[in-house]
């Protein structure tokens, strides 16, 4: 009798090991779609970093498949590609969402808000990744910081600005809540997909563009058509995403999850480094090679306007809407306090010689 209950405790943990052994081996195969464009630098190789940690640190039981734009034909598709189901994961910004749901634009960046250092701060730290969960659970998705490029230039123009009457009917891409922000002073926003920048540029479809910074400027040629190059107010610390079907990331074991999570994060921080490195030795070449570019800034009557229209807006927002009174609360408080130490450090240091 007690041999039987011991082979039959033998064959229950055997059994127990096994199904173990083979819910291990399974290979969990996901797909990402981008907004970017094949081999699309810096961007793209965030994904594909992603991908090749979650690779690596599953031992291959979660295999990622990154498609670009040019596959699923929508840069700007990913958020309802991911809330459907149709891809378990996206690369995007999440300010692309702003005509979905407004509250989805504060998890990039603000005009005049916080540089890229204070904002991961904020994110991880005071309650900036709660509130984007917050926002993102009634779509079913779940939202990630997904790489950083810094702070962002102002834009390339084809004409100087020196007042606020230069901004009158200028057609320009720049997306989120700074084309807003510039529409309220007579321009014409537009946003137009990453692989159509250059051709819209050089046809007049737009008079100005803002991209992202050195990084990647350079590498598109807008120089050579636009040679006033602006310093930035709109991005100060722009933050991609990386977005999750809900259900689909449930359905992945514990460990999966937790390899998931780390592998975007990982990726999310190398794509800010190499934004910055790029920036670098880009900003070197142009200064170099490129002459004819004149980097400025925007005159102090265009700035003063620029941010009483910001002012007047993010009013009406938060008029309209409490979650949004909810998300401003929480990044203006947490800016204030990390703001006063950015002062005593980086900018005392940097403005002492």
């Amino acid at each position: 009798m007690k041999y039987r209950f011991a082979l039959t405790i033998f064959f229950a943990a055997l059994l127990g090991f096994s199904s173990v052994s083979m819910a291990a081996e399974k290979v969990y195969r996901w797909k990402l779609a981008e907004t970017w464009g094949p081999n699309f630098p810096i961007f793209g190789d965030a994904t594909k970093n992603m991908a090749k940690y979650a690779k690596e640190m599953s031992g291959g039981r979660l295999l990622i498949q990154v498609d670009s734009a040019n596959l699923h034909k929508s840069a700007f598709g990913i958020f309802d590609f991911v809330r459907t189901g149709q891809y378990e994961m996206g690369h995007s910004a999440s300010y692309y969402w702003k005509g979905k749901d407004i509250n989805t634009m504060f998890f990039t960046t603000l005009p005049f808000g916080m540089i890229a250092n204070e904002q991961y701060a904020w994110f991880y730290y005071g309650g900036g990744m709660e509130l984007m969960k917050e926002v993102y659970d009634k779509y079913g998705v779940m939202s990630f910081p997904g790489g950083n490029t810094g702070n962002q230039m102002g834009g390339w123009f084809r004409k100087e600005i020196n007042t606020v009457a230069d901004l009158q009917g200028l057609k320009m891409r720049i997306p989120g809540f700074a084309g807003e922000v510039l529409a309220e002073l007579g321009a014409s926003p537009t946003n137009i997909p990453p692989g159509e920048l250059y051709t819209s540029l050089e046809r007049n479809t737009i008079d100005a563009l803002e991209w992202v910074g050195p990084s990647l400027d350079l590498r598109m040629g807008f120089h050579k058509i636009a040679p006033y190059y602006y310093t930035g107010w709109h991005e100060p610390g722009t933050e991609l995403q990386f977005m999750v079907n809900e259900k689909k990331f449930k359905d992945l074991p514990e460990d999966l999850q937790a390899i998931l999570v780390n592998a975007m994060r990982l990726a999310a921080y190398e794509m800010y480094t190499h934004s910055q490195h790029e920036s670098i030795k880009n900003l070197a070449e142009i200064k170099k090679n490129f002459p004819n570019v004149q980097i400025k800034t925007f005159p102090k009557e265009v700035m003063t306007a620029i941010r009483a229209a910001n002012d007047k807006l993010l009013k009406q927002f938060a008029d309209a809407d409490p979650m949004t009174v909810k998300i401003l609360k929480s990044l203006r408080e947490y800016e204030a306090d990390a703001r006063a130490w950015t002062n005593i450090s980086d900018k005392a240091y940097l403005d002492s010689f």
